[in-house]
């Protein structure tokens, strides 16, 4: 979201957003002189809040609820997004407090304009409304670029949040940058949403384990497992996602699921208590069997909700899942022939110079053999 602040020294309402590979800010505007404090930063929290509402209902939209029925939270998520259009009037237009009393909107984004509208109210300064209401229409039209999928200018602040379901038009920027390079370029972070980004990541984990597995003569979906021998790495989510995968979920599928549940642990919620019953009696079991003690004392014993981190699960899953594939390599390029490389020596005893480019090479022949086993099984991706 925007974040929004008031430059005391410069007296300037000053607007920041992150990128992915760091904040941007602008002026918005002057304020008003001798204005109070207190009423600039009752602004400033008010915007800030008014991008916060704006942009969830980006990262929880509508179609990612599990129904849409009268009542249910898909229907409350459509009527939050078409309170877009009543943001300028509430700010032009606010509820004030009239005879001890204040009506008070039951949306969220209508009421944090309301909210900047009351702040406006004090300042009395009908440019600074003006301003306002243009730098408001901007982060609106960023919230509506980044569900088309146009992650430009202001609307790149997407690319730092979790959404519950993930775009067309991201998923295939994604795969078209994991095609240039399989092991993950620098702009899957700074121009892809993180959720779309990991649903391409994903398929391509599950050519590169294909590819690995092929090798090694491992299971696909222990391919990474079996890598953390090689090198320690994050395997239990990318083992989980090739897990989903093999027992015929879809990269979306697996991805947003995953998410969705983190997200919902964010929110303080947790759907399926009777799962987490069943898995509170299978860790039981383990520790029991581990300390051989019948009754074994679970006071000091921690249970991740999640595989992933709850303050930013998407970028979390799409690390894991990048560092997954570079796995899929290590397993890989050890079980390989090394004969391709016989004009550069016995491994042994390869300089340094000729070891970077034995790398260098085995990167290019597992990219290579990747491209074609992602190119081949297109259709999960779609």
């Amino acid at each position: 979201m925007t974040r929004y602040s008031v430059d005391l020294d410069q007296h300037q309402l000053i607007a920041s957003w992150g990128t992915g590979e760091g904040d941007l800010s602008t002026r918005i505007a002057a304020l008003p002189d001798g204005a109070d404090t207190s009423t600039l930063l009752a602004l400033a929290r008010s915007l800030t809040q008014l991008s916060d509402s704006a942009w969830r209902t980006y990262t929880h939209p509508a179609s990612a609820a599990d129904t849409l029925e009268p009542d249910g939270e898909g229907r409350h998520r459509e009527q939050e997004r078409a309170a877009f259009g009543e943001v300028p009037g509430a700010i032009t237009e606010p509820h004030l407090p009239h005879g001890g009393t204040m009506v008070v909107s039951y949306s969220r984004l209508a009421e944090s304009a309301h909210r900047v509208g009351r702040a406006l109210h004090d300042l009395g300064d009908p440019a600074l409304t003006e301003t306002v209401l243009a730098e408001t229409a901007l982060e609106l039209t960023a919230v509506e670029s980044a569900e088309l999928g146009d992650l430009t200018h202001r609307a790149q602040q997407a690319v730092l949040l979790s959404r519950e379901d993930a775009s067309p038009v991201q998923v295939a920027d994604a795969d078209r940058l994991l095609e240039q390079d399989p092991f993950g370029p620098a702009e899957l972070f700074s121009a892809v949403d993180p959720t779309a980004a990991a649903v391409a990541a994903a398929h391509w984990l599950a050519a590169a384990a294909d590819v690995a597995a092929a090798t090694s003569g491992q299971d696909p979906a222990q391919v990474v497992l079996e890598a953390d021998a090689i090198e320690p790495l994050p395997h239990e989510t990318p083992t989980l996602v090739l897990g989903l995968i093999q027992d015929g979920a879809t990269p979306h599928e697996a991805v947003t699921a995953l998410v969705r549940h983190a997200m919902h642990i964010t929110d303080g919620l947790l759907l399926d208590p009777v799962a987490l019953r069943d898995q509170l009696a299978d860790f039981e079991e383990t520790v029991a069997e581990h300390t051989g003690d019948d009754d074994p004392d679970l006071d000091d014993v921690a249970v991740r909700l999640t595989p992933l981190d709850p303050k930013r699960p998407a970028r979390d899953l799409l690390e894991d899942l990048l560092a997954g594939i570079h796995g899929c390599w290590l397993l890989h390029s050890e079980s390989a022939e090394d004969d391709e490389d016989e004009d550069l020596g016995d491994a042994a005893d390869r300089t340094d110079e000729q070891a970077e480019e034995h790398q260098r090479r085995s990167h290019e022949r597992f990219a290579r053999l990747v491209r074609e086993t992602a190119a081949a099984h297109r259709d999960r991706l779609i």
